[in-house]
């Protein structure tokens, strides 16, 4: 049996955090309306629950006319595109820039998967994870992966554009700004691939656990020596009471014996 059509198409629009929410839906809406409005029926939501506000949308795949929605790269990057107009139409400056320019790696996942890792139950994520840490090695190394080679080619594009960018701002008289596009170059992260991030994670975990290990030894060696230097401090002070009774003893011994000699 073939793999079944999609019956919806389901989107998500985020902004950074401080963006009023509010416009955010506005924008989402006209691109809504103007993309699909006489094509496909749709239904949007906003979510205000994290710092960045971000709106779902799930858009019916068959068309009113019985064409279907087919959603190519070209077709994601002319919506972001549109999306960034219709932002700046609600007066919030947002521009189309992709991934790869703004230098993120992170791998991109489906909204489920990201939903489920979220809540720290997502079968995908636990059967990648169980494969990486199978194949590492003592030293946290993993077998190199074909796609690398075209990741780091898409960085080298990248870095020099922003080279020649910085190099036009330069010639333009504004020294500052094009030290900045230079600042950013130098901060980007390094180029990896999922698999490589998910080795990672994990030995950023490892050491974690290593450090929880050692701040609980730290934590009973502590504790083993503060209850002996208290046991110290109560035998000492034990040591003082019984000095103190003995001595109280004896001056009262004395007492008894000087008021008998007065006696006598």
């Amino acid at each position: 049996m073939g793999k079944q059509p999609k019956l919806v198409h389901k989107m998500i629009f985020s902004m950074p955090a401080g963006t009023p929410p509010n416009k955010v839906l506005a924008a989402v809406k006209d691109f809504a309306r103007e993309e699909f409005g006489a094509k496909h029926r749709y239904a949007v939501v906003l979510h205000t629950e994290e710092p960045h506000p971000h709106v779902h949308m799930v858009v019916k795949a068959m068309g009113y006319d019985g064409t279907r929605l087919n959603i190519r790269k070209a077709t994601l990057r002319e919506w972001r595109r549109q999306f960034a107009r219709h932002l700046g139409e609600h007066g919030v400056a947002a521009n189309a820039t992709e991934r790869a320019a703004r230098g993120v790696t992170k791998p991109q996942k489906q909204d489920g998967i990201y939903r489920a890792e979220r809540r720290g139950d997502s079968t995908h994520w636990r059967q990648r994870t169980a494969a990486v840490a199978r194949e590492m090695t003592s030293d946290g190394e993993i077998k190199p992966e074909p796609g690398k080679t075209e990741l780091l080619e898409t960085r080298r594009r990248i870095v020099r554009g922003w080279n020649a960018i910085a190099d036009d701002l330069a010639q333009q008289g504004q020294a500052d700004l094009a030290q900045e596009v230079r600042r950013f170059i130098t901060q980007l992260p390094p180029v990896r691939t999922e698999r490589e991030w998910i080795r990672d994670r994990l030995l950023e975990q490892a050491k974690g656990s290593e450090r929880a290990k050692f701040a609980d030894r730290w934590k009973q060696d502590a504790l083993a020596s503060w209850q002996i230097f208290r046991s110290q401090q109560q035998q000492a002070e034990q040591a003082r009471l019984r000095e103190l009774e003995h001595a109280g003893k004896q001056s009262r011994k004395n007492s008894r014996t000087h008021r008998d000699d007065r006696t006598r």
